[in-house]
């Protein structure tokens, strides 16, 4: 009885000790040796990032970051594809989302409405498009009096453009009927006849020019050279509390940018699948012509900005001033802004 019960105990110590050291040496980890544990715990877990956009070329570069970081060892960009600007905003406000893609307007709006968020880069010049019905004989704005004109936003820079024209060629803002609609549906809505024409960012523009039913009545770069629609921004929580995913992210977008600028077909291809378009009608976009939008010299200046604002305040979709000192941060723009390193496959697996 006694030798049974010393066996017992003398077990239960080889248990406690063997139990002991599984705890201290952690055998489940992975990596073989000290060093290299070591380099993982500093390491620590890779960072993501979701990064909202819209599918239209003037947030090209967001796809394009997402499939070149699927592969990166820095931070991986998931795109949440999004078809309207509204839900954008209430997604930000909600926490929901910490970066996105949107009109550089409604950015300037958040701002105004105190959301934390900062413009930290731009996504594009150029790229977007006046359509009218193909059979339309309008020739200028002035001939769209009394027609349904669709925009993407009342707060986007393509309302404050054609506002602008309005002025120019004197035409008064209750002379056009102005309806709000998601890009996406705008084709749709001019091949039925339910629109009379619409401004919007690529390539919902050229998907009504390639079926037939409607026609380019102005480029954006022929109204005002240089055109900005979008930008990038960030919360500043994200800022505040990891600035290197921020530096990550604006790197990534400006080399995005500058390859796709060399591989504009490789780019159709790439991003195709996260627009859920036809690649012909994205490659017609970057190809005809080149320069019907563009990614580079995409550093936000006060005075692109201030321009806008000060259309916004015009149109009155700003109620008060903005300064820009609060709004822009330039600091995570890399000084050397070299092509992204990507290699487009036979299929992207974009979802």
């Amino acid at each position: 009885m006694l030798r049974s019960t010393i066996t017992r105990v003398a077990l239960g110590v080889i248990i406690l000790i063997a139990v002991l050291g599984l705890l201290r040496f952690k055998p489940w980890q992975r990596g073989g040796g000290s060093v290299e544990q070591a380099a993982n715990i500093a390491n620590g877990p890779r960072q993501q990032l979701n990064v909202g956009f819209l599918p239209v070329t003037c947030h090209l570069t967001c796809p394009v970051t997402d499939y070149a970081s699927k592969t990166s060892t820095a931070t991986r960009f998931e795109s949440q594809r999004f078809t309207d600007f509204p839900t954008v905003v209430e997604t930000v406000k909600g926490g929901r989302l910490e970066a996105t893609f949107m009109i550089a307007p409604l950015a300037m709006k958040m701002r105004e409405q105190g959301v934390p968020v900062k413009i930290v880069y731009l996504g594009h010049r150029d790229g977007s498009t006046v359509m009218v019905q193909k059979d339309s004989p309008a020739k200028d704005l002035r001939d769209l009096r009394g027609k349904t004109f669709a925009i993407p936003s009342k707060f986007s820079n393509q309302y404050l453009v054609i506002r602008k024209l309005m002025d120019d060629q004197g035409v008064k803002p209750e002379e056009i009927n102005f309806v709000e609609m998601p890009p996406p549906d705008m084709p749709g809505a001019l091949a039925v006849k339910a629109i009379d024409a619409y401004f919007v960012g690529e390539p919902h523009a050229a998907k009504a020019e390639l079926d037939g039913s409607g026609r380019v009545l102005y480029h954006a770069k022929d109204i005002w050279p240089r055109f900005i629609s979008c930008v990038l921004v960030v919360h500043e929580k994200l800022i505040r509390e990891r600035p290197e995913v921020v530096r990550d992210l604006v790197r990534g977008i400006a080399e995005s940018g500058e390859w796709a600028e060399q591989h504009r077909l490789e780019a159709a291809k790439l991003v195709s699948p996260y627009f859920r378009q036809d690649e012909k009608v994205v490659r017609y976009v970057l190809t005809q012509p080149p320069d019907r939008v563009s990614y580079r010299m995409l550093t936000p200046t006060d005075e692109d900005l201030q321009q806008i604002h000060d259309m916004g305040m015009k149109a009155g979709i700003l109620e008060k001033p903005v300064d820009m000192e609060d709004l822009i941060d330039r600091q995570f723009i890399p000084a050397d802004i070299k092509p992204a390193n990507i290699t487009v496959q036979a299929s992207n697996g974009a979802q």
